[in-house]
């Protein structure tokens, strides 16, 4: 477990103009009639308050325009990652959705408690240092030991997911392949998780994965409930683009 990549955001504004209203015809003009009820009419129209502006559509919370800037604008779930500290492998994740773009982003699963790399969060991740690569990356592929639960991304079933052995604190690491999803950071799209290609190189690490939570710290990926990671993958839809947006609660506030 090592790495991952990707991002970036959209706005929708519009906006309407009115024409003048008619001229109110004088009252007690010689040559002129009373007026009537459209002169009543005009001077409404002359008071009407202006249309209010349409409301912006709903940002994501807590992120700050550097981190929204780099969600792609045709992403339409956005699955937020946000430890609590630079150094902590603490974390919380909240799944989000944009079914109308007017409308804006809308929380829809969570927020479920996660677990990042044992150091915590970096912006230049390399092998071996036990941190998660802060940023946005896209999901396309998914995967695990056990079969599809109804995954929508494409998944493989491979018995190479089996893991075992112990993690930082003793808790055994069995059953923490059992599903994942690809965080494509450093790694190439629409092939298995396992494929072991590394465009930014082998010293970039890679196989950073959102994958079946064990208690404790990772190497670098991030970790939810087994339960969470089924509910993700049949919610996940290649359709909506899916984004992760992965970092400390203050880096994401940039």
């Amino acid at each position: 477990m090592l790495a991952a990549p990707l991002l970036a955001l959209a706005l929708l504004l519009t906006g309407c103009s009115s024409g003048a209203a008619p001229e109110k015809t004088p009252v007690g003009v010689p040559g002129q009639g009373a007026a009537g009820p459209q002169s009543d009419a005009a001077s409404a129209l002359r008071s009407s308050p202006s249309p209010l502006p349409a409301p912006s559509p709903a940002e994501i919370p807590d992120l700050g325009p550097e981190t929204l800037a780099q969600i792609p604008a045709e992403a339409r779930q956005a699955f937020v990652v946000t430890g609590e500290e630079a150094d902590s492998y603490r974390s919380s994740a909240v799944l989000y959705s944009r079914a109308d773009p007017a409308q804006g982003w809308e929380p829809v699963a969570g927020p479920w408690q996660a677990h990042n790399g044992m150091e915590g969060w970096t912006d230049h991740h390399v092998a071996g240092d036990r941190r998660s690569p802060r940023g946005v990356y896209t999901l396309t592929d998914a995967g695990g030991r056990l079969p599809d639960p109804g995954a929508l991304l494409p998944y493989d079933e491979h018995p190479r997911f089996a893991v075992d052995g112990e993690g930082f604190f003793g808790e055994p690491l069995e059953g923490s392949f059992d599903y994942v999803v690809a965080i494509n950071y450093n790694r190439e799209e629409g092939v298995s998780p396992l494929n072991r290609t590394r465009p930014l190189g082998l010293e970039r690490g890679g196989g950073i994965w959102i994958h079946v939570d064990h208690d404790g710290p990772t190497q670098g990926c991030v970790s939810v409930p087994e339960e969470r990671m089924e509910e993700l993958l049949r919610t996940l839809d290649p359709e909506m683009n899916p984004v992760i947006v992965m970092g400390d609660a203050e880096s994401l506030r940039r």
